[in-house]
């Protein structure tokens, strides 16, 4: 192995030998620190690759069991629980988020249906007024806040990307149907069952096995800051009411909250398992999680716009599903369209596509500037698809 690439464990099958290159060439060219990287086909595991290192002083090597903050490739997870939930007939995508949450319908979103809430739709995307770290560990104070907030614009009209707010938006219509938050129910209901390793924050005995994350370079840092300074009132809202990054993501605070847009932890396996439900169309390991009616809605398209909040950063129009991101004419998630998935930021991804019977989750702990389309994910899914 060459110096400038740590040792890499695992499986790879010799079909997708191009898969480990391509993790290998994040080491060696785009300056990964640790890292790990699942594929399915078919339900079964063609690669399952992990190496580099768990610490910004690279004292601790990255293990097969080694967990990692995975950012907003939550929500993917997140979404699941209310699909789950309205599968089984407890609550209509089409109805109003008040009939579950009667509160909601203050300063006008009377009207807001849940599929707003899943689609990034609700006019949400941030608060209005400052809102600091520790209200938004206050899981009561911060839905009691959007539930009295006016939307930035006419719900249902366009996406703009609710990034820190959706856990709670979509999190609070899972509490007032199941009676459970996110994570107890995605634990008792997926997650358990199946013996996926992934949480919404992190137990403190699994503290010990968490990668740490490390902020990006100095230059990546200045390239974020060139774009924030561009920001709109309400993508500045969404992004940065409040700032977190990695330090914080670091602190036993942040994995001892519910944040289910934000902070889940686990192994790019876990990742894998959890879209793989989707890929799978809803079958995993046995276990009937969505009915296959159930996943072509988690893809419905609701409409390509320039997202309101990333619109800038991507320079493009794109589309939303109910809770994760089409693939589209750019191949974020691969060359079919119809391809599904979410990024976090820095970095990592989770991608399923039913067509080609394929889950993908990457994991890292080096986070770059990018909120999406991450030049390591993107190399690593050319790989995949390159091996089909």
């Amino acid at each position: 192995m060459s110096r400038n690439v740590p040792r890499i464990d695992g499986y790879c099958d010799s079909r997708f030998a191009a898969v480990r290159a391509a993790f290998e060439d994040n080491f060696r060219g785009r300056e990964e620190l640790g890292a790990a990287v699942t594929v399915t086909l078919d339900g079964r595991t063609v690669v399952d690759l992990w190496g580099g290192w768990a610490d910004a002083a690279r004292t601790r090597a990255w293990e097969r069991d080694t967990v990692v903050n995975v950012w907003s490739t939550t929500k993917g997870p997140a979404a699941l629980c209310l699909h789950i939930l309205a599968d089984r007939g407890l609550l209509d995508l089409d109805a109003p988020v008040a009939a579950y949450w009667p509160e909601f319908a203050a300063s006008g979103k009377e009207a807001v249906l849940v599929r707003h809430l899943l689609s990034h739709r609700a006019g949400l995307a941030g608060l209005r007024e400052p809102h600091s770290v520790d209200q938004l560990y206050d899981w009561e104070l911060t839905v009691a806040r959007l539930a009295a907030a006016e939307p930035w614009w006419e719900p249902g009209t366009r996406s703009g990307y609710h990034a820190l707010t959706y856990g709670f938006l979509v999190g609070e219509v899972v509490r007032r149907v199941s009676g459970e938050l996110p994570g107890a129910f995605l634990e008792r209901e997926v997650t358990g069952p199946l013996g996926i390793d992934f949480t919404i924050g992190l137990p403190e005995k699994e503290a010990g096995r968490a990668a740490e994350l490390a902020q990006p370079r100095a230059a990546e840092r200045g390239e974020q800051a060139a774009l924030l300074a561009g920001l709109t009132p309400v993508a500045l809202a969404a992004l940065t009411n409040p700032a977190v990054g990695a330090a914080e993501a670091n602190s036993p605070r942040w994995r001892a909250a519910e944040l289910p847009a934000l902070n889940g932890h686990g192994t790019a396996r876990a990742v894998a398992a959890l879209y793989g439900i989707l890929a799978r169309r809803g079958d995993w390991g046995g276990l009937r999680v969505l009915s296959p009616a159930a996943v072509e809605r988690v893809r419905e398209g609701q409409g390509s716009c320039r997202d309101l909040v990333l619109g800038a950063g991507f320079g493009r129009d794109t589309e939303v599903g109910l809770g994760l991101w089409l693939s589209g004419r750019e191949g974020s998630y691969g060359p079919n369209p119809r391809a599904f998935g979410h990024d976090g930021l820095g970095g990592s991804c989770g991608l399923a596509d039913p067509e080609a019977g394929v889950s993908m989750g990457y994991v890292m702990n080096r986070m770059g500037p990018h909120i999406a389309d991450d030049p390591r994910k993107t190399a690593l899914v050319d790989a995949v698809y390159g091996a089909l």
